[in-house]
């Protein structure tokens, strides 16, 4: 039997310590023993980095702001085959990650993006419709039928690296989809489960803030 893929489990945080405690603990019961997990701190001011530490995480400091600039840091940091990444929120449940990371190491997808099953309150009307009209836009440009941009998602380490993605604000993640589609990857959705929040999201959890992330991705599909 051929031995597991290591894992690195990237989470993104900014000032959240109660939601680092949460996110850390739940990744911590997935029976892994090749998973690793890398909390990037984007210019926290409490104790979530030392809180990260302390629960046995790999903390990378990324002061300049913007989710792409978490992410790629996390990236680049990351030693292991396979990279996942999910929101230090609590609205996903860390049982899910296995199904994402599962087809990448199987070689059964390139990049697996879960795709939102929201419970009752967890996504606002604002950053639902945002996704669904930037879904429209994806397939109407590319062909590809996706239901969600996916903020849980999953490929491999080397291989995102390659495709040299350039945005690092908000536009990461549609970009990511964009590149991989022109370079054939094979792109599959599953489901996980998406529930309220804890706390207010920087990103969607304002009008300003949706309309400021779909401003971002938007240049990719013009």
């Amino acid at each position: 039997m051929s031995a597991l893929p290591r894992i690195a489990a990237i989470v993104l945080n900014y000032n959240g310590r109660e939601l680092t405690l949460l996110s850390l603990g739940s990744l911590a019961r997935i029976p892994h023993p090749g998973l690793t997990l890398v909390h990037v701190d984007n210019g926290s001011t409490d104790t979530t980095a030392a809180v990260a530490r302390a629960h046995g995480a790999l903390v990378v400091t990324e002061d300049r702001p913007g989710f792409g600039s978490a992410c790629f840091a996390g990236l680049t940091t990351a030693t292991a085959e396979i990279v996942a990444f999910m929101d230090a929120d609590a609205s996903f449940d860390a049982a899910d990650l296995p199904r994402v990371t599962d087809l990448v190491a199987t070689n059964t997808a390139d990049l697996v993006l879960g795709a939102r099953v929201a419970r009752p309150g967890a996504w606002p009307w604002h950053a639902r419709g945002a996704n669904r009209a930037l879904t429209g836009l994806i397939r109407r440009r590319t062909g590809l039928r996706l239901r969600d941009l996916g903020p849980m998602r999953a490929a491999r380490r080397t291989d995102l690296l390659a495709l040299t993605l350039r945005d690092r604000r908000s536009g990461w993640p549609l970009e990511m989809v964009l590149r991989a589609h022109t370079e054939h990857w094979r792109i599959v959705e599953v489901d996980v489960a998406y529930h309220p929040r804890v706390g207010r999201s920087k990103v969607t959890g304002t009008v300003r803030g949706t309309i400021t992330a779909v401003g971002d991705m938007s240049r990719f599909l013009r």
